[in-house]
């Protein structure tokens, strides 16, 4: 069946119980995720449940609507007996990689991240199960920044009967006490798993050593983690205290549902973002003033400058105005004038022909 209806593109991840494919489904001509479960390795983990009706993996992710958690499309039976999944088909990379890498990607939506993670886990625990497995290895960043929350194999319903002390399993380094202890358990397990998570995203290392088998995890699970602002003293005080709480050895110190815990970051985050907001409009209305600082400069040199144009201009004027005023000195007179005058003396001293002869011969 699984030959027939679906075309393998190639294998994109394997964990401990289960090989996973890119694969288009013939039927739809859509591109999925497809989940083949080891039966061998499913028979045994499923032996720990004899007799409570465990529901399948496949069963509890048909449960599951919402952004953040992988949408699973079909599940059932190849006709070798082993459970598939068909879910749909995220292009990202798992959160792992990017708490390795820090970096600009991680540093710019690691807040957004860590909410999304815990609005999953909400979802996940209102429908009445425990993931027992929360951990980056299980969390997928999509290209468009969306945390989807993945691989339902170890999951449990929220009950008495599967919340009794004895069993132990998940990933070692995300465990709470109660669950390396054997003691009664329940939704707070993830929680701390949740709380170890952010504080790897955002150190790049766990609240203790790491410790490669539960041997080790139970030499430390007496010693209190790492204090967070210690190693970050940058970080936003209020989210260090956040994700100190969910690392709290008791269940009953921890936050006590995956809600509260993300109310608080989202309080954090707006108070970052207003923060964020208002230096953003100091630094705009600082330029402002700057800019028209700068400006008004400009105008007064531009007046000054008119002035000074202004000035010379008159300057000119005057000048000129006195060069036409000014008197001529006489060895520069009009030679018209000269010949002028001479004439009317010569006129005087010539006695007229029409005049009478005097006695005294004077005329």
């Amino acid at each position: 069946e699984i030959e027939n209806r679906f075309e393998l593109l190639g294998r994109v991840g394997q964990g401990s119980m289960s090989r996973v494919w890119k694969a288009r489904d013939r039927a739809t001509d859509q591109t999925v995720a497809l989940k083949i479960l080891n039966k061998v390795k499913m028979a045994r983990y499923e032996s720990r449940f004899v007799g409570l009706n465990k529901p399948p993996e496949g069963i509890i992710a048909r449960t599951l609507r919402h952004p953040n958690i992988v949408e699973t499309i079909d599940n059932g039976r190849t006709t070798e007996g082993e459970h598939f999944l068909v879910m749909e088909f995220i292009e990202g990379v798992g959160l792992s990689v990017l708490i390795e890498l820090q970096n600009p990607q991680m540093e710019k939506y690691r807040t957004r991240y860590i909410i999304q993670i815990g609005h999953a886990m909400d979802h996940f625990h209102r429908q009445g199960w425990i993931h027992r497995d929360l951990c980056p290895r299980n969390i997928l960043v999509s290209d468009d920044n969306q945390i989807k929350l993945i691989d339902f194999g170890l999951a449990v319903p929220n009950t008495p009967k599967f919340c009794r002390p004895g069993n132990r399993t998940g990933t070692a380094n995300y465990m709470a006490p109660e669950l390396i202890k054997r003691q009664t358990t329940d939704q707070r397990i993830d929680l701390f798993a949740y709380a170890v998570t952010c504080f790897e995203m955002c150190t790049r290392r766990l609240p203790w050593d790491a410790a490669l088998t539960l041997d080790a995890v139970v030499q430390h699970i007496n010693t209190p983690p790492a204090e967070l602002k210690s190693l970050l003293p940058d970080i936003d005080g209020q989210m260090a205290q956040i994700i100190m709480k969910g690392l709290a050895m008791s269940p009953e110190e921890r936050w006590q549902s995956a809600a509260e815990m993300v109310t608080a970051f989202r309080d954090v985050e707006k108070r970052i973002v207003a923060q964020r907001r208002k230096a953003r409009q100091m630094r705009a209305a600082k330029r402002a003033k700057s800019d028209e600082s700068e400006s008004g400069g400009e105008k007064s040199e531009a007046t000054a400058s008119g002035s000074r144009r202004r000035g010379a201009s008159k300057d000119s004027a005057a000048s000129a105005a006195s060069v036409r005023c000014k008197p001529q000195p006489a060895g520069n007179e009009d030679e018209r004038a000269k010949s002028r005058r001479k004439k009317t003396a010569a006129s005087r001293g010539k006695p007229r022909k029409d005049a009478p002869n005097r006695p005294d011969g004077k005329s």
